[in-house]
């Protein structure tokens, strides 16, 4: 029981000493007998909280930075009329930053036996589960004069996915890769590994793509040609250590590399190619394999949701070992990971031989914008020593991909809304160089 702002007022002008109590505060204050009695009627009359029916319904999954509807049912079985206040509590990342108090209480009247709904809109701003808090009702009296209060647990889940900001990126990318593969009309044939079909000879082919057998057979001189393969394996490498939980600008890296991620995953899987998924630290945070086509992405995306960067160094020999188990025979392994001298000298190259033995390897890493720029600043002396910074930063991360190519490994090294096209680039160049 709670004694209301308006309560308080008239019980100022009032005489006659009432007891009033509630949970944590016991006190006397001074009020007249009609309005004591006034209180105890409104106090009669307002809906019991406890007995309320509430359940949930609505969306459980959203991309971030989109807007999720859930909807909260009230159920009054009483005799009375519930005139209340609602708060439907959510952890704050559920909310954009100031709407919170605005977004999460509603008023309501639910006439007795009847029910209502109640729609809280959420635009989390974060990724992973955001879980349903305590629903808090206050009841009030027709008078206004006192209220009740309880809560509620109704539970329910939204599940906030990585947002897939580079699928933008797919069409022109799906047009890059049926040209490889031969199915527009363009003036070369794709380039690859697997046969396709014969053609006749014309200027300018290459005179290693004659078929002299099926020459014989006609008066024309046969040409063979050859598309990407299909059914190649890739597994996707996601480093969820230390170095992913960096920010660039705005976007952890982690978020940078997964959007990378998707992108490939959704051009590969059109190409016919086996897509898996490897999130590794110092132990398995995700692992997704053995997905249809249809069904990869939808995959990534739900085991992509949960993941958050580590604050632990990377485990580079156990990562290379999960993935040669993953792995088992010749794939693609794409590595999303940094470029970063110390990491990379200690951790990957002692173990990449093992992986290029057997695999091709690609690495992918998120290059920081800020340090281009501050390698061109001038005009004053701390300008000017943020410039020599930034360029022998620079310059230690291209000797660091200088080493890595050495070894055979194709390396990309992007900002973060570069990095997905140029993956898939790189990708697609594989595929038309036949290494796939």
């Amino acid at each position: 029981m709670a004694l209301t702002g308006r309560a308080a007022l008239l019980a100022a002008l009032g005489t006659l000493p009432v007891g009033i109590w509630e949970p944590g505060w016991t006190g006397i204050i001074a009020v007249n007998g009609p309005l004591a009695l006034a209180c105890a009627c409104d106090f009669a009359l307002a809906a019991p909280v406890r007995r309320l029916g509430l359940t949930r319904s609505g969306d459980t999954s959203v991309r971030l930075g989109e807007p999720v509807d859930v909807t909260l049912t009230v159920t009054n079985p009483s005799g009375r009329p519930l005139r209340a206040r609602v708060r439907d509590a959510w952890p704050p990342s559920s909310w954009e930053p100031g709407t919170e108090m605005s977004a999460s209480r509603h008023s309501l009247t639910v006439p007795p036996g009847e029910r209502r709904r109640l729609t809280s809109r959420l635009r989390p701003t974060r990724r992973g589960d955001r879980h349903a808090d305590r629903v808090t009702i206050r009841s009030y009296g027709p008078l206004g004069l006192f209220s009740r209060q309880g809560t509620h647990k109704v539970p329910w889940t939204v599940r906030v996915l990585p947002p897939f900001t580079s699928r933008k990126h797919l069409p022109s990318k799906l047009a890059r890769l049926r040209e490889l593969d031969g199915r527009t009309s363009v003036l070369t044939r794709g380039e690859g590994t697997e046969f396709d079909s014969l053609r006749d000879y014309v200027p300018g082919d290459d005179t290693r793509s004659i078929d002299w057998r099926a020459t014989a057979r006609q008066t024309t001189v046969a040409v063979r040609t050859w598309r990407p393969e299909r059914d190649r394996h890739i597994l996707l490498v996601l480093d969820t250590g230390r170095t992913s939980a960096g920010r660039v600008g705005d976007t952890p890296r982690l978020d940078a590399a997964m959007d990378a991620a998707l992108l490939l995953a959704a051009l590969a899987s059109r190409a016919g190619d086996r897509v898996d998924l490897l999130a590794y630290d110092r132990r398995v945070r995700a692992l997704v394999q053995g997905r249809a086509a249809r069904e990869v992405l939808p995959s990534l995306v739900d085991a992509m949701a949960a993941l958050e960067p580590e604050l632990v160094e990377t485990d580079a020999r156990g990562l290379a070992a999960t993935a040669l188990r993953t792995a088992p025979r010749s794939s693609l392994i794409v590595l999303l990971t940094t470029l970063d001298t110390a990491p990379v000298e200690e951790g990957l190259l002692p173990v990449l031989s093992r992986l290029t033995r057997r695999h091709t390897v690609l690495l992918a890493s998120v290059a920081d914008p800020h340090i281009a720029g501050m390698a061109t600043a001038r005009g004053s002396t701390d300008a000017v020593y943020e410039a020599a910074a930034a360029a022998q930063a620079q310059a230690e991360r291209t000797r660091t991909a200088e080493r890595l190519r050495r070894r055979g490994v194709t390396v990309v090294d992007a900002t973060p809304s570069e990095l997905a096209p140029a993956l898939a680039d790189a990708y697609l160049a594989l595929k038309a160089a036949g290494r796939l």
